[in-house]
């Protein structure tokens, strides 16, 4: 029986070589030597050029890894010039599907940031402004135009409230009667923040030649939550919790029931997190997609 070429004895030929890790692995191993307390909080983290030779992977996938482990507060000083280092609180939540629920400004940014060090990045969001989402893509972007990103390919898809619907929310406390400058005013702001959000990534497009699609569609109804989905790997979700508040619109107070999005908790739900969360990873790609091809229609950003 012949013995297969990766198994037979090393007479003068090489051993074979074991599969490259993965950034994420690296990632896994390098949070492992911290939280066990290997590295010590303030010590300064071999060189990338060290890590790449360790693992047997390339100084990209080594910056990735770390790329993922600022993004969860564990590292400092991620730069290509000089070693980063172990932050000086290395117990603190992590971020992502191991991390306790946080407001959506404190979760949805580092997520952004990791998803945007892959080749390439396909963000899906379904959402009633894209406030957060916009908000979220700056610190990506400042890597992207000082080199530290460089994805080749970027599609962006967003489902919003269409504009002709009677919104559940925000809505006057009074009636619907008394609420077409609050359908007004949310509607500027889901223009506006569409608009801003499709003008960033495009000019990536000019800067930087990245293959950037940025696609908008409209939903026949008031979504009850916002979800994120993150390179097919991560989906984020949460509820809009309503409240009563009183907000000044043309200078006249008005009460309204609306739902402030940025603060709105955010669950993490991860492949990596176990059979249930990749479960649920998967069903929400599905029911995102369903919406996509289905009930939503063209959405175009104008007054």
């Amino acid at each position: 029986m012949a013995v297969e070429p990766e198994h037979a004895p090393v007479n003068g030929r090489k051993r074979p070589q074991r599969p490259q890790r993965t950034h994420r692995e690296v990632a896994d191993e390098l949070r492992a030597r911290i939280r066990s307390g290997r590295l010590q909080p303030g010590q300064r983290m071999p060189t990338q050029a060290q890590l790449a030779d360790e693992f047997g992977v390339e100084r990209g996938a080594v910056r990735q890894a770390l790329r993922i482990l600022r993004s969860e507060r564990l590292l400092t000083n991620v730069s290509k010039g000089s070693p980063a280092t172990v932050a000086p609180d290395p117990g603190g939540p992590l971020t992502g599907p191991l991390a306790p629920p946080m407001p959506t400004t404190a979760a949805l940014a580092p997520r952004i940031a990791e998803a945007f060090a892959a080749p390439h990045v396909e963000i899906d969001a379904l959402c009633l402004t894209a406030v957060s989402l916009t908000l979220a893509l700056g610190e990506p972007l400042r890597e992207i135009h000082a080199g530290r990103l460089k994805p080749a390919k970027i599609d962006v898809r967003v489902l919003l409230p269409g504009r002709d619907i009677d919104l559940a929310f925000p809505v006057a406390v009074g009636g619907r009667g008394d609420g077409g400058a609050v359908h007004e005013r949310w509607l500027a702001m889901r223009n506006a923040q569409g608009r801003v959000l499709r003008h960033n990534l495009l000019g990536l497009r000019a800067t930087h030649g990245i293959d950037v699609r940025v696609s908008f569609r409209a939903l026949p109804f008031t979504p009850p939550v916002k979800l994120y989905l993150l390179n097919g790997t991560e989906a984020l979700f949460a509820y809009y919790t309503l409240s009563r508040r009183e907000q000044e619109i043309d200078h006249e107070p008005m009460e309204m029931y609306d739902a402030e999005g940025i603060r709105s908790t955010l669950f993490a739900f991860g492949q990596a997190g176990g059979l249930r969360d990749g479960v649920f990873v998967k069903q929400s790609r599905l029911w995102f997609d369903a919406l996509w091809e289905t009930i939503s229609s063209e959405l175009l950003l104008t007054a």
